[in-house]
């Protein structure tokens, strides 16, 4: 839960999901720091909110940068209420078509920039006794789809890691959200997408198709950003925020059914589940 006076450290603020949250939390009158890779992107918001917004300078990949980001929030306005790890990006082509060096560089912004970030504001929350994290998953997070793997084995280690840090938490009062939103139309499908230049023949008629289909999405998605950003602010204002935020009916249909098919599966194979005990001696 937080208050009026709450300030929010938003990463990726840009463009997408991230500037429409940034909009919003100063819209509602919340302090905020706005970052991106190039603080130009988001200095239009520091001049129409004056002293309630600051523009830093952020690559979640670069941990002196995290460190300096951390600095100005305090510096200007003593305090972190909610950090939003919003800064991510999508990396698509099949498993076996995947490279290295992009694999790495999806992990290194879409999870290990999240700890990096966690790991430094945690300590000034916790001795605040008090804070929210709001650590923006995908449905992605939850079920799969092909060409897109890399990316949901980054929003799954996002999940892992969020329901942990909610446990190991809540007796210092600090919150944990993990958001997992459906189709947005913002750029993630469009520039903020990467795609492997591995294209296996193989696959031309299948997952070669799927490809070039997701792509051809962009700017379709049903989903509005500044909606979902609302979203997100008015599950942080609860009492009892949410430990996981579906937005998005596709996200919530989609969620749905990969419970309903896990479920099925835990039915099915409940005997052999439980065969693995050590026998009973008489």
């Amino acid at each position: 839960m937080i208050d009026d006076n709450s300030v929010w450290l938003i990463t990726g603020s840009s463009s997408g999901l991230g500037r429409a949250l940034a909009e919003k939390v100063l819209e509602h009158g919340y302090r905020a720091v706005v970052t991106a890779r190039k603080p130009d992107a988001v200095r239009d918001l520091v001049e129409h909110y004056g002293d309630r917004a600051i523009a830093v300078g952020l690559d979640v990949t670069q941990s002196g940068q995290i460190r300096a980001a951390v600095k100005a929030a305090y510096e200007s306005f003593g305090q972190i209420d909610v950090l939003v790890n919003n800064a991510g990006y999508g990396y698509i082509g099949a498993i076996e078509e995947g490279e290295d060096a992009e694999i790495r560089a999806q992990f290194d912004t879409n999870v290990h920039g999240v700890i990096a970030l966690m790991q430094a504001v945690l300590p000034g929350m916790r001795r605040r006794g008090k804070g929210h994290i709001v650590n923006v998953s995908s449905i992605g997070g939850l079920t799969t789809f092909p060409n897109v793997g890399y990316y949901h084995a980054s929003k799954y280690a996002l999940e892992g890691l969020s329901e942990t840090l909610a446990n190991e938490m809540a007796p210092f009062g600090i919150g944990v959200t993990v958001v997992e939103p459906g189709a947005f139309r913002t750029d993630f499908r469009g520039r903020s997408m990467r795609q492997s230049n591995i294209r296996i023949p193989d696959f031309a008629e299948t997952l070669g198709k799927q490809r070039d289909a997701l792509l051809a999405s962009h700017g379709k998605q049903h989903n509005d950003p500044a909606k979902g950003a609302l979203a997100i602010i008015e599950a942080s204002k609860a009492k009892q925020p949410p430990m996981h935020l579906l937005l998005g009916a596709d996200a919530l249909e989609l969620a749905r059914k990969q419970l309903a098919a896990m479920a099925r599966d835990f039915d099915e194979w409940e005997m052999l589940t439980r065969s693995t005990a050590f026998d009973e001696t008489v």
